[in-house]
């Protein structure tokens, strides 16, 4: 089996729950700390062994593109006043990986973007990572599925138990584990209700693709929305057999919400040791104020 070297990230959505900043930011840009969320991914695929990022933008997201460009003259002014650690940082963001970009026209799914990305993988196995999904991990958490792929073949998605009242806002899984960490999917259902639900692990950020998903997104309709729904085509998959689950280690993030890309926030800025003890009195204060109401 060829070793996967590209990685797709779809960040052509409109960041609605994050207006009015997001008129003009994207909002995969949107700050942890000193760096923006999007390189917290990219760093996590290029970790994980995959060298070429395809971005599927949309009309505004530019400016995604121009972050992880060179930038000569921002790096000739930091090393002319002698920032040289700040002008390496930089650079060196520009140098992560080879980045390519597709346009997705209009939005119509996740299913519909990674559609879109078909030019840039041709007949290659991909993997697909989502910017609204950070996962802090010694081992890269799309490194897993990678490894599981690599041993199984077809299709890998990594697992999150999620409360039952919530599975109407993911796709949800069921099948049979094989280990400790891997299930053998048979069902994928998109946001079930928590009645319709067949378990609560859901479908989180990371998948690991076989090149044929291109050609069953090409067929399946569009579903729950009024758009293509890529648990749909993955459903196709598992009903083959052709579907395993990755219950992955490490802290999942959701920053595609206020309190969860705050969660984040606090989380990356107390693994500064120059911040921690900061974060820890800022914390104590806000907290103290809050009982104090």
């Amino acid at each position: 089996m060829a070793k996967i070297t590209k990685a797709v990230l779809p960040v052509a959505g409109l960041g609605t729950r994050f207006l009015p900043v997001t008129k003009s930011v994207p909002k995969e840009l949107l700050p942890l700390v000193d760096r923006p969320c999007l390189e917290y991914i990219v760093a996590e695929a290029v970790e994980a062994g995959l060298d070429e990022i395809i971005f599927v933008i949309s009309r505004g997201k530019e400016a995604i593109l121009d972050y992880f460009d060179r930038s000569p003259g921002l790096e000739a002014s930091l090393e002319a006043a002698g920032k040289l650690d700040m002008a390496k940082e930089i650079r060196k963001v520009a140098t992560y990986a080879k980045v390519v970009a597709v346009r997705q026209p209009e939005t119509l799914g996740l299913g519909h973007a990674v559609a879109c990305a078909a030019p840039a993988t041709g007949d290659s196995d991909f993997a697909v990572l989502l910017g609204d999904d950070i996962i802090d991990s010694t081992n890269p958490g799309i490194g897993q599925l990678l490894s599981v792929h690599e041993k199984r073949g077809g299709c890998a998605v990594a697992l999150l138990e999620v409360p039952r009242d919530q599975t109407d806002r993911y796709g949800i899984c069921a099948g049979e584990m094989v280990s400790d960490s891997v299930m053998h999917v048979t069902s994928m259902v998109e946001k079930p209700s928590p009645a319709d639900a067949p378990s609560n692990l859901s479908i989180v950020g990371r998948y690991v693709l076989p090149a044929r998903i291109h050609s069953i997104l090409a067929d399946t309709p569009r579903g729950r929305g009024g758009e293509i729904q890529l648990t749909d085509a993955l459903a196709v998959l598992a009903a083959e057999g052709d579907a395993w689950g990755v219950k992955f280690e490490g802290k999942r993030f959701d920053t595609g919400n206020f309190l969860g890309l705050l969660d984040a926030t606090l989380h990356y800025a107390g693994k500064r040791p120059q911040l921690a003890v900061g974060l820890n009195e800022l914390l104590a204060k806000y907290t103290l104020n809050t009982t104090n109401k």
